[in-house]
């Protein structure tokens, strides 16, 4: 994940400075346990500041409005009891090329800071400490004991102290090529290791981006570079200090990433929201990370529940395979009943004629049991068997019917295997809250509460229309059950756990066979059975389908069905063409 440098700290900060100071601080919210959001309002405008201290997506910007979520973080709670309804009157670097911004707080604008959130971005030691104008600290995001640092602990009521300072070089506009070149070539090592060892406030990908400015590679030994090649890096130096020093940044985006400099030969799309880049960069990161925990966490879960289930059937199939034989035991007995002067003392066995077939049939017998006792224990045994299949049975249904739920959850997580959007995450988390609901897992913190289902996935007909497709059991229940109407066709896979899928159709409109083999297609598709050739899809009217009292999210049952064959084969390839088509 690429981090905030201290060239991308100083652009956003000189944006935040001219666009929002002052401002008054209206909220305090904490989104997670690394992050806090800050409403800031202008006479112009109002927004949200994003200030977080995560180890790898340490930041701070201006972003989207946070979810309404509870907030029950202590260390917002102490900032809203502190400093909402100050002012923002003040936004500056601790020191040059330290990457600490001082968000000074006062009465109001003109007045002195009567608070100092300093904002550390600094890898996993990033951190937010809240201090009085006396610099003494009032509260931290992370405490820092003196047992886990002797070099700088962060305590509540000691005095702010600020970062240990580095003993690289500062970078210098006055600095002569001369004495620039011979401490960069200094050792024989590769030009970007050696940038990197010598001076402060540089970072790879601003490296990266300046030798490649210079035509040169940054793993290229420094006793291969010609003069003329440290001429031109030289220069790209200086340019990226003139930048600094004016704070004339120019925000470039590019698949994966984001430079606030447009160096020569870059490629990427210019911009000049560069906090709505960053924001977004960010969190599409954040959540990409979040999204592969979270799922990985769920198919642990699904696994391991639906082993025991599986388990647990087949110790059921098995008694109730035993059951089967209950009428042979009764046959026996009917038969040793029958025949009591044919036992004779000491029989392990004895071949009787049966009464149906009129063939003989060998039956083992107890020695130490006379005729009755051995036809009486057959009895019993009849009867215990028959009671067994009469109770184990039912059970074995429920926990069949447990695992084909479970499969239909598992069958939506085999579909959202990577992260396009943030309704893949909030997919996600629906199935994760379905999951608690159940009882499958325990409630916890790290789950938000998801007012708004996330989107289904919705792909054009050829004719023009619609098809609509649940990605979880929420989203199939709503469009199934809530958002679906009388002229809609509803689509599922036969006995195979899939997507509920929705063609949507205008008042009066007639689907014909290629619209309906289509649906058909993406239903296969969006089934446990999307590997085979051909997928068993049956198709209804909406009205047809019902959800019986007390079913899991996702069940339903249906009548006056249709059948169709689908193939997955061909909606893959036709979302695939729609996919480059996009792109």
């Amino acid at each position: 994940m690429q981090a905030v440098d201290y060239t991308t700290l100083v652009a956003l900060v000189a944006e935040l400075r001219q666009d929002w100071v002052p401002a008054k601080l209206e909220q305090v919210y904490q989104y997670d346990k690394q992050t806090i959001c800050l409403a800031l309002r202008t006479l112009k405008k109002r927004d949200w500041l994003w200030i977080s201290w995560h180890p790898q997506a340490a930041r701070i910007h201006m972003g989207d409005r946070p979810p309404r979520d509870p907030d029950t973080f202590t260390f917002s709670e102490q900032l809203r009891h502190l400093i909402k309804g100050s002012a923002l009157i003040g936004l500056e670097f601790i020191q040059p090329w330290e990457r600490v911004v001082d968000l000074q707080f006062g009465t109001r604008p003109g007045d002195p800071a009567k608070f100092h959130l300093y904002v550390e971005i600094m890898g996993k030691h990033s951190n937010v400490i809240l201090t009085d104008a006396d610099q003494k600290i009032i509260t931290t995001a992370q405490q820092i004991t003196s047992d886990r640092s002797s070099v700088r602990p962060v305590e509540t009521g000691q005095p702010y102290q600020v970062p240990p300072a580095l003993t690289k070089t500062a970078p210098r506009l006055d600095e002569s090529f001369e004495r620039w070149q011979e401490r960069v070539a200094l050792l024989p090592k590769a030009l970007k290791k050696q940038l990197l060892s010598n001076y402060r406030g540089v970072s790879p990908l601003l490296l990266e981006n300046m030798i490649q400015a210079a035509d040169l590679a940054s793993a290229q030994n420094t006793n291969e570079v010609t003069s003329e090649q440290w001429q031109a890096l030289f220069t790209q130096w200086q340019n990226w200090l003139h930048c600094l020093e004016k704070e004339d940044f120019s925000p470039i985006q590019f698949d994966g990433g984001y430079s606030v400099l447009n160096w020569p030969n870059s490629e990427g799309k210019a911009t000049d929201n560069l906090q709505g880049v960053v924001s977004q960069y960010y969190g599409d990161r954040l959540n990409e990370q979040q999204f592969q925990q979270l799922r990985h966490q769920l198919q642990q879960k699904l696994n391991t529940i639906l082993k025991k289930l599986r388990q647990k059937a087949k110790t059921f199939g098995d008694r109730l395979a035993q059951s089967q034989g209950a009428e042979t035991f009764r046959q026996y007995g009917d038969l040793m009943m029958s025949f009591l002067h044919e036992w004779q003392v000491g029989m392990t066995e004895i071949t009787l004629t049966d009464f149906e077939t009129g063939e003989p049939i060998k039956i083992p017998l107890k020695p130490d049991k006379n005729a009755v006792q051995n036809g009486q224990a057959f009895y019993k045994q009849h009867q215990k068997l028959k009671r067994a299949n009469q109770i184990v049975q039912p059970l074995l249904d429920e926990v069949n019917a447990e695992i084909h739920y479970l499969e239909q959850i598992e069958g939506s997580l085999e579909q959202l295997t990577e992260y396009k959007n943030r309704d893949d995450l909030k997919a996600l988390q629906e199935i994760k809250t379905e999951l608690i609901q159940e009882k499958y897992l325990a409630s916890d913190r790290s789950n938000p509460s998801v007012k708004d289902i996330s989107k289904p996935h919705i792909y054009p007909t050829p004719s023009g229309g619609e098809l609509w497709i649940g990605r979880n059991n929420q989203q199939n229940d709503n469009l199934t059950f809530r958002m679906a109407n009388d002229y809609d066709i509803w689509f599922h896979s036969q006995e195979i756990p899939g997507s509920h899928v929705l063609l949507r159709l205008q008042p009066g409109e007639v689907p014909d066979e290629k619209e309906l083999q289509w649906a058909a297609d993406f239903a296969a598709y969006y089934s446990r059975a999307s590997q085979s050739e051909q997928v068993p899809i049956i198709y209804t009217k909406p009205k047809n389908v019902y959800k019986p009292k007390g079913a899991k999210p996702g069940m339903c049952i249906y009548k006056r069905e249709t059948i169709l064959w689908g193939q997955p084969q061909r909606a893959k390839q036709a979302i695939a063409s729609q996919t480059n088509n996009q792109d």
